[in-house]
């Protein structure tokens, strides 16, 4: 089976670093079994469907039903068993006649068995795939490749996922995460970038919480989905969570574009470093007290894309590799004295996260604040969060105000995982000063605290009316006139107004007999959100930057209050229903550089794909501009997807090279093409 029809799937890489998803029940309780799960997903139709002649495959109709149920393949003793992909642990990786079916996977630590440590090829042993060194600190090995039976996606579009699970070994509990084992995560996804679409992280649930935090933080100018999730039951037993936990991980990873670190448990899909463990027991583990899920699964995927965050600088994406172990969680409780601060706060810790009462509050002896004072004066970073898990800190109270005064630096509504990751990355980071990292605790790096009220402009906390929403309709409609009309036919000057010229469009006698319904706000606002993606398109089509930005500001002026105006990503990112494209993917075929330019700055996601399976970046590259070539690499854009895989850029390189085309070579080459000459 070939890969290279990509258009209608996505790559997704599992990193399993362990938990209780993979333990299987011994005489020493619950013990993780190495690729255990890895079998289990091959197994069950729902996580592997390669031939779609499962159930999933065909009950999108009762006619598709029919004719599945009827062929033999729904019966064990049919064809569907046989015709099957082998396991991708029986036999070892030589074993599997279906090489096409495997990815070039990397990672910083072995996988498997080293290529000069392994046996003959008929000999390889079972479960064990077979790497080779290709640098220093970097292995690769093939991995086997599963696929899902077609769910669907944004926009209706019907797509399968197709992954491999990067196995650590030895597989670890979630009590014994470190920061090497951040670093590790991080590292394995910057590795892998490039060739997959989306990530998801196995993980423990204990420590969850602090990885998910810690990631947030140390995948710097992310671009893609990274999803964190385990489950509190085992996938061995009948009834778990760990099913509908990794299931629904992977298809938010495999269809969404949300450029976070997240966290997904239990149907629902947080920030992961707003998110803190509430229940070693409940299914419903996880909560966000301080902010509203990205995403709800129910019998919809909702996505609140309000709340994604967008990458808007133009950097590529880099994981952090290094963490600041001399931080610490100190709590303070009634009757701790100065002392106790002094020995908590002694070389080499040089951050404290301090859960104080209430809002902010702390026992106001004169040995416990001079203490305080002491550490805030020597260089140590000292942050106050509070005890509660709901609420933020703040100085309303005198006694919250004096620990501001001694130094302490407040710390919002962040919870106590966020806190210390985030206090652990400043850190960690030589070319900050103590007072530069005290201003950037307040300061929301990954969205994972919130603004005080002071600090949010009026606009985004005042609902629009509905003459607001007719105004704001009547400006759109006026863009849309203005841009759909040729430039030899815009004489004389059209105006969209709800007035006629020179006379009263309505009768004020006839509305007050008749008592006409007006436009509720709702139904105002959802005209702008059937219009406004329209309108994007066509200002990006024609490089118009006024029509470009009408659009951005309308939608930052419509703020959290104005949910009826949401698009799917933003304006910035609204997909054509036919072709599938965002505006980016317009402004690369046109070569509407100073639209890119806005787009990219208002958030656009620079991998997105449209139907096809093309990025905008291969579009730049084909349409021959160079300059916006050069704006969407230095954004992050890699060649993906159908890009690649479909074989097209090869064409395009080998087209140019026949033609002598040392322009398009050149531009394919910007773009991350494999630009290889032949010898002559």
């Amino acid at each position: 089976m070939d890969l290279s029809h990509s258009a209608d799937e996505s790559k997704v890489l599992i990193i399993n670093t362990g938990g209780t998803i993979n333990m299987i029940f011994s005489q020493q309780g619950y013990v993780p079994e190495p690729y255990f799960l890895t079998e289990t997903l091959h197994s069950q139709h729902r996580f592997h469907d390669p031939l779609e002649e499962s159930l999933f495959s065909h009950s999108s109709s009762l006619e598709g039903y029919r004719r599945w149920s009827s062929s033999g393949k729904a019966s064990p003793t049919g064809h569907s068993f046989s015709s099957r992909e082998p396991s991708p642990s029986r036999g070892g990786a030589h074993a599997n006649p279906y090489q096409a079916l495997t990815l070039p996977v990397r990672s910083c630590r072995p996988i498997g068995i080293p290529e000069h440590l392994a046996p003959q090829a008929d000999k390889v042993l079972p479960r064990q795939p077979v790497c080779k060194k290709v640098s220093e600190d970097v292995f690769e090995a093939h991995l086997p490749t599963l696929v899902t039976p077609r769910s669907t996606g944004p926009g209706g579009n019907s797509k399968r996922i197709r992954y491999v699970v990067l196995e650590w070994h030895p597989m670890l509990d979630s009590s014994n995460i470190e920061i090497q084992d951040w670093i590790r995560i991080a590292t394995d996804i910057e590795l892998n970038y490039p060739n997959f679409d989306g990530f998801v992280i196995l993980h423990g649930t204990d420590t969850m919480s602090y990885t998910s935090s810690a990631l947030s933080f140390m995948l710097e100018d992310l671009g893609k989905t990274v999803v964190v999730t385990g489950a509190q039951i085992p996938m061995s037993q009948l009834r778990n969570d760990a099913v509908d936990n990794l299931l629904g991980a992977l298809v938010i990873a495999g269809h969404y574009i949300i450029p976070e670190c997240c966290l997904y448990f239990n149907h629902t899909l947080f920030r992961g470093n707003r998110v803190s463990k509430m229940s070693s027991y409940d299914l419903n583990a996880f909560s966000s007290p301080n902010f509203p899920p990205l995403v709800n699964v129910g019998i919809d995927i909702v996505v609140n894309w309000h709340d994604v965050m967008r990458q808007t600088s133009l950097r590529r994406f880099r994981s952090h590799k290094l963490m600041s172990p001399h931080v610490a969680t100190l709590r303070l409780f009634p009757g701790i004295t100065g002392a106790t601060i002094r020995a908590f706060v002694a070389p080499p810790t040089r951050g404290i996260v301090l859960e104080t009462f209430g809002a902010g509050n702390a026992p106001q002896r004169a040995d416990l604040m001079a203490a305080l004072k002491e550490a805030c004066d020597a260089g140590i970073v000292i942050v106050a969060i509070s005890q509660c898990a709901k609420g933020s800190v703040s100085d309303a109270y005198e006694t919250g105000r004096s620990l501001l005064q001694s130094g302490v630096v407040p710390g919002g509504d962040m919870t106590p995982e966020c806190a210390l990751t985030k206090l652990s990355y400043l850190l960690s980071k030589p070319e900050l000063s103590p007072a530069q990292v005290r201003a950037l605790i307040g300061t929301p790096l990954r969205g994972e605290l919130t603004l005080p009220e002071s600090k949010v402009p009026p606009s985004l906390s005042q609902p629009a009316s509905i003459d607001q929403s007719l105004d704001n309709i009547q400006g759109v409609l006026s863009q849309v006139v203005r841009l759909s009309t040729p430039p030899s036919a815009r004489t004389p000057h059209i105006v969209v107004s709800g007035t006629s010229a020179g006379s009263d469009a309505r009768d004020t006698a006839a509305d007050a007999a008749t008592a006409p319904w007006s436009w509720t706000a709702a139904e105002a606002a959802a005209t702008e959100s059937a219009l406004f993606p329209f309108l994007v398109h066509l200002a990006v089509s024609r490089d118009d930057g006024a029509g470009v930005r009408f659009c951005l500001a309308a939608e930052t002026e419509a703020g959290a209050e104005r949910a009826g105006v949401a698009v799917g990503g933003g304006f910035a990112n609204c997909l054509d229903a036919a072709s599938g494209r965002a505006p980016l993917h317009v402004a690369a075929l046109h070569g509407a550089l100073a639209s890119a330019a806005l787009l990219l700055e208002a958030g656009a996601l620079v991998h997105v794909r449209d139907a096809l399976g093309h990025t905008p970046l291969y579009y730049a590259a084909r349409q021959g501009h160079e300059a916006l070539v050069d704006l969407l690499v230095k954004a992050g854009a890699n060649l993906s997807g159908a890009d690649v895989e479909g074989g097209f850029v090869g064409v395009a390189v080998k087209k140019a090279m026949r033609a002598h085309d040392e322009d398009a070579l050149r531009i394919w080459k910007k773009a991350g093409a494999d630009v290889v000459r032949p010898q002559v």
